[in-house]
């Protein structure tokens, strides 16, 4: 699998609405690999803009390798050489699945520190103010391409029982549970975002590219936090499933999350 090519977004506000609506169309199946665009005129009158506004999306587009343009044939969705099917991350059997990509995955360690923890996550911890945690920031990877910018804090007193180099190579997870920590359950809150330059780089994506943002917090038997992790994931390469089962009777009767049931298993 090839790493798709870095593109800038098209200049201008509506080119730019263009280029990220067709390519998130792309990104989820809307538009398939061979399938050809409406011709110019036709997008312009469907988004509202002007000939040129296409133009320079589908440039865009193009330069990204996410269609091919040939001069009397119009414009061609190419999915192929892109990354393939989005991760998938399944509610129901989220801690094991997490265990699981740490160990099929790899991550580059871009940053690594101590110091204190801000605010929202002395909060969300539930440490003191002020108190002193790890940071690090890694870039988790699929056959080589980069899918998640994933920022964590954990406390001081059990980061000091694995080193730097441990966290580069080790999934977080694994390195908790050799500290002694007995993991109990997470929280996890998710939204959406834009890539800054920095997390764009890194994911090798368009500055402004849309990401989905985790925030999850990690506790321990006692109820302590363990782990607040700040993650960003491109969405074409991973999503969250969430299975759910009906329940109740008559006008009472309505969907509910089946978690702790894993997939395939009566609700």
């Amino acid at each position: 699998m090839n790493k798709p090519a870095k593109s800038l977004l098209p200049e201008g506000a509506k080119a730019r609405q263009v280029y990220l609506s067709l390519r998130d169309q792309i990104a989820d199946g809307r538009l398939e690999d061979g399938e050809n665009l409406p011709p110019e005129q036709k997008l312009a009158e469907l988004f509202g803009v002007s000939r040129v506004t296409v133009r320079r999306a589908l440039d865009a587009l193009a330069a990204a390798g996410l269609v091919v343009r040939r001069a009397g044939s119009g414009t061609t969705v190419r999915t192929s050489g892109q990354p393939g099917k989005p991760m998938a991350m399944n509610l129901a059997t989220l801690m094991p699945q997490l265990v699981e990509m740490g160990q099929s995955t790899t991550a580059r360690l871009l940053s690594f520190s101590y110091g204190a923890a801000p605010e929202f996550a002395a909060s969300a911890l539930r440490l003191a103010p002020k108190g002193q945690v790890q940071i690090a920031t890694r870039v988790r990877s699929t056959d080589g391409i980069p899918f998640s910018h994933l920022t964590t804090y954990v406390p001081a007193a059990i980061a000091a029982n694995y080193s730097e180099n441990d966290l580069a190579t080790t999934p977080l997870f694994k390195l908790l549970e050799l500290s002694g920590v007995q993991i109990k359950d997470a929280h996890q809150s998710v939204s959406a975002t834009l890539a800054g330059p920095d997390v764009a780089e890194a994911l090798g994506i368009a500055v402004g590219s849309a990401l989905l943002s985790l925030r999850r917090v990690v506790r321990d038997v006692n109820d302590n936090g363990v782990e607040y992790l700040s993650g960003l994931y491109r969405p074409d390469m991973f999503r969250l499933d969430m299975p759910l089962t009906r329940v109740g009777d008559g006008s009472l009767r309505h969907w509910e999350p089946a978690i702790g049931k894993p997939p395939g298993e009566p609700a």
